[in-house]
């Protein structure tokens, strides 16, 4: 999602990055604890550093509505996090965006109107009050209120085959956006039978289905995807054993299933933090997911190897939108804020977020 963000002048983008970040930590200790800096696992590492708090998804979400003393919430990460964190915090707190530009492809691939054509389309001959939607955290507050509107819940990565289950054992199908990846691989480790998925097409007609595949599915998909995760593949886990048969192989559950099924394990970022850091020193990993939060792991665990499973020709091993969140940008924002700007805070309007307040509290309570 594009936002327009303004022009961060030369004299942050053109400074010497040490200096930026002594810069921040500055403005750190002038607000106290009136600022609170959240950052993604996925931001570089001279962001990551100025964070109060790091996380995933759900971690950042549950830290965002347990702040009490912070009145400034920044959240270095993408703009549904942003938006997530604005719907869970009450008027008295104000969230802000470092750069406008940072959105989430995958998020944007669901659009509120096309999900709601789709829905229509199933209820010319499903009965839909058994059909409970699920929406990945990657996506819109739009869509989050969409979901809450209809009785369904968010999930993110680390909670998602929790969710779903919850979602199953309520209706009789699931439909599941905007990630088909994620939504695959956890209905198949909650026993679905892969005759009971199917993918909706955006675009297509009933998705591309038959009218008799809408019906019979337990879980119908959106075919929305993570550019970074799309990326890993059985040839280059195959390439891997071959180099270091002691090794194991984790990937984060937005890669393909032929990814996941080859992998000694899948999880979220904080999953895969997780195992690594358990791990025995000497121990071998390749592992399947952005490049910033590979590099941190080889950072802090030095006893072991660490490799990205993609081969060194991949060029999306980035989350390019999260890159955009810079020192520079994070600066300049807290410059403006020191001025009394509040320039590139993130609000989501109230009847959008009263919904997608309950999408995201069902959530939390899973």
């Amino acid at each position: 999602m594009t936002m327009n963000q303004p022009p961060i002048p030369a004299t942050y983008t053109g400074a010497d990055e040490s200096l930026l970040v002594q810069r921040i930590y500055a403005r750190k200790k002038e607000f106290g604890k009136k600022l609170l800096i959240l950052a993604h696992h996925y931001q570089a590492e001279a962001v990551f550093q100025c964070a109060d708090v790091a996380g995933d998804s759900l971690l950042l979400a549950r830290e965002a509505a347990e702040a009490t003393d912070a009145e400034w919430i920044v959240f270095c990460g993408v703009h549904f996090m942003a938006e997530s964190a604005d719907i869970l915090t009450p008027d008295s707190k104000a969230v802000f965006l470092p750069h406008l530009d940072a959105g989430c492809p995958m998020a944007d691939m669901a659009t509120v109107e096309e999900v709601s054509a789709a829905w229509d389309e199933m209820g010319a001959f499903c009965a839909m009050e058994t059909v409970i939607p699920v929406t990945y955290v990657n996506s819109s507050a739009a869509i989050k209120a969409f979901v809450g509107k209809h009785g369904g819940s968010v999930c993110t990565s680390s909670n998602a085959e929790r969710v779903l289950a919850w979602a199953l054992n309520k209706g009789e199908k699931m439909f599941f956006f905007p990630d088909e990846h994620l939504g695959r691989n956890s209905a198949l480790a909650l026993g679905v039978d892969p005759t009971q998925i199917i993918l909706w097409k955006r675009g297509q007609v009933l998705g591309g289905n038959a009218k008799e595949d809408v019906e019979q599915a337990r879980v119908i998909l959106w075919d929305g995807y993570c550019e970074v995760h799309m990326e890993f593949d059985p040839v280059q886990i195959a390439a891997f054993r071959e180099e270091f048969p002691e090794g194991k192989v984790i990937v984060h559950p937005e890669s393909r299933y032929s990814a996941v099924s080859k992998a000694d394990a899948y999880g979220s970022t904080e999953a895969i933090i997780k195992a690594v850091a358990e791990s025995p020193e000497g121990s071998v990993w390749a592992v399947g997911t952005e490049v910033n939060l590979v590099k941190r792991l080889q950072l802090h665990h030095p006893g072991k190897t660490i490799k990205l499973l993609a081969p060194a020709s991949c060029q999306c091993k980035f989350c390019k939108t999260m890159q955009l969140v810079t020192p520079a940008a994070l600066l300049w924002l807290l410059d403006n804020l020191a001025e009394g700007r509040m320039v590139n805070q993130i609000t989501v309007p109230e009847d959008i977020a009263c919904d997608a307040r309950l999408s995201l509290a069902r959530m939390l309570e899973t």
